[in-house]
Parts: C-alpha cells; sequence; structure tokens
C-alpha cells in the first residue's frame, strides 16, 4: 500500500518486579529509578519492620524508624558496593535509624513485642501467653542497645553472627558475647515464666 509508512517501533519500558533479582534493582535505582527502589522496600517491608518493631518496642516507632531507614537508603543508595547482601545493608541501614531514635527518647513501657496473638486454647493460657509477651518485652526493653539488636537480629530474625557483625559494624566475637549476655539476661529476667 502506498502512502503507509510503517509504524516505528514502540519502546515499552518494563516496570521492576517480583522477577528481578536485588542487585539488578539496585543497580537500576543507583541510575535514579524510583520504581526499582520502591520494588527492593516492598520485598524487605516486611522483615524490615519486623527488625524495627522489635527493636524500638513500639510499633508507632518502628514505622516512623522504617520510614526514615527507607528514605535513609534511597539518599545513600549510590553508597551500596555490593559487599554484602543488599537486605544486610538494609538491617543496618534500619539498625542505625533505631538506635539513633532509641539515643533521643527517654524509656518508655513496652507493651507488646510480637505482631501475632497467641492461639487461644482457653481464656487463661491466652491471658498466661499475653503477661509472658509483656514480660519478654519489658525485658528486652531493658537490655542496652547493643545487646538487644543483636539479640533480636539472631534469635528472631536468625541471622547468621558474620551478619550480625556486618550489621552492627562489631566483630564476631563481640556479637557472640552480646548475644550470650542477652540470653543470660533474659533466661534471669523470664525464670517466672518457665
Amino acid at each position: 500500500m502506498q502512502g503507509f509508512a510503517e509504524p516505528a517501533p514502540v519502546s515499552v519500558e518494563v516496570p521492576p518486579g517480583p522477577h528481578l533479582d536485588d542487585l539488578t534493582l539496585v543497580v537500576r535505582a543507583q541510575e535514579g529509578d524510583v520504581r526499582a527502589f520502591e520494588a527492593l522496600a516492598r520485598r524487605h517491608q516486611a522483615a524490615l519492620y519486623r527488625l524495627a518493631s522489635r527493636v524500638m518496642g513500639d510499633h508507632a516507632e518502628a514505622e516512623d524508624a522504617l520510614q526514615e531507614a527507607l528514605f535513609d537508603a534511597w539518599r545513600r543508595i549510590d553508597r551500596f558496593r555490593g559487599d554484602s547482601a543488599f537486605s544486610t545493608w538494609m538491617y543496618r541501614v534500619v539498625t542505625n535509624r533505631c538506635l539513633a531514635m532509641l539515643r533521643k527518647r527517654r524509656p518508655l513501657p513496652v507493651e507488646d513485642v510480637e505482631d501475632g496473638t497467641p492461639a487461644p486454647d482457653s481464656p487463661e493460657r491466652s491471658a498466661e501467653a499475653d503477661a509472658s509477651m509483656a514480660a519478654l518485652g519489658t525485658a528486652l526493653q531493658g537490655l542496652g542497645d547493643d545487646l538487644r539488636i543483636c539479640w533480636v537480629l539472631r534469635e528472631m530474625e536468625g541471622l547468621g553472627y558474620t551478619e550480625i557483625a556486618e550489621i552492627t559494624g562489631a566483630s564476631e566475637d563481640a556479637v557472640r558475647g552480646r548475644i550470650h549476655r542477652a540470653r543470660t539476661r533474659l533466661a534471669e529476667v523470664m525464670r517466672a515464666w518457665r
């Protein structure tokens, strides 16, 4: 047919999603792709919030810490070099933000550490479990920040000593010592709940 030109090929940008690995998303974010960073944030948000919640002992403060940490990470994404996993880097950013917030606040009572509720086998068991979790939350808040962060990363997040050392900036031996001291102190406080 005369007079009709073939249409030019259309370039369609594929939005970042679950099919891209962390490193690819990081590179795209370092190039200024906000959606790539949003995909990373969504992918790791639950674990990062869990960490912030357990360290801060307050859900509202945990949300604030996480939001500020994500903002910090976006501003500093160019500093991520890939020496460790992106998740490890983000744990460190969240940990640092939580520590900064903890230094600014006065000690507050802790209502709860876990998001979940106990299985209500009976009202008595449910009440006992709630009281036990509240006691654990109070005991955790009684630990020094360094001890609490190491314990939470190991016992509640399941990270290894090497990863915790990277996140906290301490040596592996220091991490092991902090976790041991935290376990000992928590065991003493929680003895009544056994």
